[in-house]
């Protein structure tokens, strides 16, 4: 951590302790420009040989966008464990809501997608975030999240 309370990145051993996501349903690869819980960016590199393309659109792989929401979901959750340290062992992030998702443009493999992640509201095990999914700085997905972290 830097002396501004940012840490610079998160990578895949980190994210894989602070939540309970496994392949083939992990949707982020690394978290970069954290700043607390108020903010950061989840990066996810997508791939042809992952499973969901065998059956999205074969011939022509298009990344499901409900994806690209669990993908910021899982974002905020790991900022949300960060943040909580040794009070969050044990716990776990859950979808509490899913508001104004809005897919802009298809996303296919070979992108790398940054879920860039605001947050809105925090009351006592609850977060609220706004989310943006990127693809080379255009927009192709946002939304809204909250979650709640159980046994905190």
């Amino acid at each position: 951590m830097n002396e501004i309370g940012t840490l610079e990145a998160i990578d895949i051993a980190g994210i894989l302790r602070l939540i309970p996501h496994r392949y083939p349903f992990l949707m982020v690869d690394r978290i970069v420009g954290i700043r607390g819980d108020d903010f950061a960016i989840g990066i996810k590199n997508v791939t042809v040989n992952e499973p969901q393309f065998q059956g999205h659109f074969p011939g022509n792989p298009v990344f499901p966008g409900v994806l690209l929401i669990e993908g910021m979901a899982q974002t905020a959750g790991v900022i949300c464990m960060q943040v909580l340290g040794r009070q969050g062992a044990g716990a776990a992030p859950y979808f509490l809501t899913i508001d104004k998702a809005k897919f802009r443009r298809p996303v296919y493999p070979g992108d790398t997608v940054e879920y860039h992640m605001t947050k809105t509201a925090r009351r006592k095990n609850m977060w609220w975030y706004r989310g943006e999914a990127k693809v080379a700085g255009q927009i192709v997905a946002e939304g809204e999240v909250g979650a709640i972290i159980n046994n905190i």
